[in-house]
């Protein structure tokens, strides 16, 4: 089965390979004389080469082939072949077959006893192949749609037995079923595969015939899998009752949350319910109990919008805006702002709906309407807290906006966020709030508008040649930020990839799709902005009721870079992809 080489061990091939030195040759076969132990296990424990580099020396040394799996492109039948229990206690992935022989994946290629029992199992011959652990888990983690597969097969034969009966009219559930197994396993997978993939919100929509599982990954919806119609009903009532929502109600909207566990990570879980022509639809909210606060840069905020952010954020006092549609990540920069404004000389409280990120040393509170904790009245009851710095979630009403207005007039630094597409389209939305412009002029500090757009996966990029017309877009808007000296002047970032750029070698990064990607070619997500500071030329636009065009001109003869324009400049350093870009900025 093996043609083993007697002569060169695992040692040898890494030596060779320049992936240890001699001394550390040396010391592995002293200690394997010394000990017994075997040459793999030592260079195992003392970590000298990564586990890609050991598995490929391991596979030169005994003449098995190297691999590394990519779960999209195995055939779903194929690892079928082998129980997912079985392949987990033993790390082996089934991954093609040819001519009656089966391709085996395996974190032990020498393992006999398994390759036998495989064999056995299948009926095919093994070939085995070199794998590394890693790899071949994250094979197997892709493998939770099987076992919720198996878990909705189970739960449809009980209910071909009329097992599982959901009263109508009655908050008693008739069948204690609905709490336990299959029902309850279909939904705590659901979950914790939301919780894995880093899934933001969850799907469960019922069609005339089958439900749609969707998760929001990075923004973007994906479909993960249908649930036959029969169980729709029964896997919305396990929710409700998780969520601790009268479930005998589905004429209306409910609102309900929980909590769940998987790992150490704990997620806090917003229910909304909605009543449609073929039943209840669900979206679940995923909410980090300790939400990630980033710095700036980790943001993707850079040079000049970067410095004008932080000199905003100095002053005492004033407001300042993050503006963008829902998703956008408006409420992670806020965050990220507080963690950076928040010491033990200055009291900050905040306002918000509900409270996504937690940070430490800041009075957070969640408004709740039904007690008549508005945003509105919780900023009256704040400037009798004593704050330096208040953060409110959003100012949805004129009533909000005034009372933020006059909170920043009286000595007070106040973050908000408001939902409009550009920077400069802030400033006459306010005004159409009935926030007059000579307050607004002299109280705002500046407004910040951003987007998120998915980042190429750096495992599988690959640099292609676009076509000329894109070419073409792409120099223009280069050209549009090298005519803007301020900004040429004070970004030295900026002006570095301008400089570089040419359009007879621009080209474009593209994700390929791997299994780290989960095929998307797209992981992580990237801001761009654009940062409009209020100066006096603007505070006269604004007090003459000027349009949005108009300041914006103005804020980028004083230096703004503009939302696409960020975009386009990380298209050219490869950072995203033109479609992402053009997705969320126009």
């Amino acid at each position: 089965m093996f043609q083993i080489d007697t002569v060169k061990t695992v040692a040898d091939v890494l030596f060779e390979k320049k992936f240890i030195n001699s001394d550390q040759l040396s010391a592995i076969k002293f200690e394997h004389v010394n000990t017994g132990k075997s040459l793999e296990s030592i260079i195992r424990e003392r970590g000298y080469v990564g586990a890609d580099d050991f598995a490929q020396a391991f596979g030169e040394a005994y003449g098995i082939e190297y691999v590394n799996v990519n779960p999209h492109q195995i055939e779903p039948t194929l690892l079928d072949s082998v129980p997912l229990a079985v392949a987990r206690k033993y790390h082996i992935v089934p991954f093609d077959l040819k001519d009656n022989k089966l391709s085996l994946a395996m974190a032990d290629p020498l393992d006999l006893q398994t390759i036998d029992f495989v064999e056995r199992k299948t009926g095919y011959k093994v070939v085995p192949f070199i794998a590394t652990e890693k790899n071949i888990e994250k094979v197997l983690e892709d493998q939770k749609g099987k076992e919720l597969g198996e878990e909705i097969s189970a739960a449809l034969e009980e209910l071909s037995q009329n097992t599982l009966k959901i009263e109508e009219t009655n908050q008693e559930i008739t069948d204690a079923t609905i709490r336990d197994a299959p029902i309850a396993r279909i939904v705590g997978m659901v979950l914790e595969t939301a919780v894995k993939t880093g899934a933001s919100d969850i799907h469960l929509e019922p069609g005339e015939d089958k439900s749609r599982l969707r998760y929001r990954i990075d923004g973007i919806l994906e479909e993960k899998r249908t649930i036959p119609k029969e169980m729709h009903d029964s896997v919305i009532a396990r929710i409700k009752i998780l969520a601790k929502m009268k479930i005998d109600e589905k004429r209306v909207p409910q609102d309900g949350r929980f909590k769940v566990e998987v790992g150490n990570t704990q997620t806090d879980l917003r229910v909304s319910t909605l009543p449609t022509i073929y039943g209840e639809k669900v979206v679940i909210r995923l909410l980090k109990e300790e939400g990630t606060v980033f710095t700036f840069r980790d943001l993707g905020m850079r040079g000049l919008t970067l410095r004008r952010f932080e000199e905003v954020l100095l002053k005492p006092n004033g407001m300042i805006l993050v503006t963008g549609p829902t998703g956008s990540g408006k409420t992670v920069t806020l965050a990220s702002a507080l963690a950076k404004l928040n010491t033990v000389r200055v009291n900050i409280v905040t306002l918000e709906d509900p409270v996504e990120i937690r940070v430490a040393g800041v009075n957070q509170v969640q408004i709740n309407p039904q007690a008549g904790l508005t945003f509105a009245n919780g900023l009256r009851s704040f400037l009798r807290q004593d704050p330096n710095i208040i953060m409110v979630g959003e100012v949805r009403d004129g009533e909000t906006a005034e009372l933020a207005v006059h909170a920043a007039l009286t000595g007070h630094l106040v973050l908000s966020t408001l939902h409009t597409n550009s920077a400069s389209g802030a400033l006459p939305r306010l005004i159409d709030m009935a926030v007059e412009s000579f307050l607004l002029s002299s109280t705002l500090n500046g407004v910040l508008a951003q987007r998120l757009v998915r980042r190429v996966c750096q495992d599988c990029k690959e640099t292609i040649e676009p076509p000329d017309e894109v070419k073409e877009s792409i120099a223009e808007v280069v050209a549009q930020v090298a005519k803007n000296k301020i900004l040429m002047t004070k970004d030295t970032e900026v002006a570095k990839v301008v400089k570089e750029f040419t359009k007879e070698k621009a080209t474009l990064a593209k994700g390929k799709g791997c299994s780290r990607c989960g095929n998307t070619g797209y992981r992580g997500r990237l801001g761009i902005f654009e940062m409009l500071p209020m100066s006096d030329t603007i505070a006269h636009h604004v007090l003459e009721n000027d349009t949005a065009n108009m300041i914006e001109a103005e804020a980028i003869n004083e230096g703004m870079l503009t939302l696409l324009q960020d975009g386009f400049l990380r298209v050219v350093e490869g950072q995203t992809s033109l479609e992402e870009v053009m997705r969320v900025a126009k």
